[in-house]
C-alpha cells in the first residue's frame, strides 16, 4: 500500500511548476548569448503551465489540449494516463495547504524540466500526515506540443522523511473513507 501511495505523490508531483511565467535565459535555457527561444520550446513551456494551473485549480478543461492521449506517467510504472492524469489533478487541488514553487525551469524543443518545492500540511491521503517541505526534479518529455511522458525524481533522503511520516495500511486514510454508504 505504501508503495501505491508513494506511486501516487510522485505522479501528483509529476507536471507541477506554478507561478514561472519568466522566459529568462536561466529560467527556460537559453543560450547566454540572448537568443531567443524557439516557438516550439515555448509552446512546450506553456503547455506545462496549463497542467501546473490545473493542479492549482483542479479545473482539467485544458487538460486534453496539452496532454497525449496517449501519455505515461513513468512514476507510476507506466499505469497512469490522461484519464488518470486528471484525477489525480482534482484530489491534489483539493489541499489547500500544499504550495508548489518553481526554483527553475530549464526547456528545450523535446523535454521541460522543472525544480519544484511543495510544502503544506498532509492528511494521510496524498501527502504523509503533518508538515511536509521537499524538493523533486520534474521531467515532462513533448512531443507536438503534448506531453507524452514523465518522470520525477526526489533526493533519497526527501524519499525516506516522507515514507517515515507515512501511516500504515491499517491507518491509512483513503478518499472514499469520508463517503457515507
Amino acid at each position: 500500500m505504501k508503495k501505491i501511495h508513494f506511486a501516487y505523490v510522485c505522479a501528483a508531483l509529476l507536471l507541477v511548476a506554478c507561478n514561472n511565467d519568466s522566459k529568462t535565459a536561466a529560467a527556460t535555457g537559453t543560450p547566454a548569448s540572448g537568443n531567443a527561444i524557439s516557438a516550439v520550446t515555448q509552446k512546450n513551456l506553456d503547455a506545462m503551465h496549463v497542467v501546473n494551473k490545473a493542479f492549482e485549480t483542479g479545473d482539467t478543461g485544458g487538460i486534453d489540449s496539452v496532454v497525449a492521449d496517449n501519455f505515461v506517467d513513468h512514476t507510476d510504472k507506466g499505469l497512469m494516463n490522461r484519464d488518470s492524469l486528471k484525477v489525480m489533478i482534482k484530489m491534489m487541488a483539493a489541499d489547500k495547504t500544499m504550495k508548489m514553487v518553481t526554483i527553475k525551469e530549464l526547456a528545450d524543443d523535446e523535454y521541460v524540466f522543472a525544480l519544484m518545492r511543495y510544502t503544506g500540511t498532509g492528511d494521510g491521503v496524498m501527502m504523509p500526515p503533518g508538515p511536509y517541505d521537499m524538493q523533486s526534479m520534474e521531467v515532462v518529455k513533448f512531443s507536438n506540443g503534448k506531453a507524452v511522458e514523465h518522470w520525477a525524481y526526489m533526493e533519497m533522503g526527501e524519499v525516506a522523511k516522507m515514507m517515515a511520516n507515512m501511516p500504515g495500511p491499517d491507518k491509512m486514510k483513503t478518499p472514499e473513507a469520508g463517503k457515507k454508504k
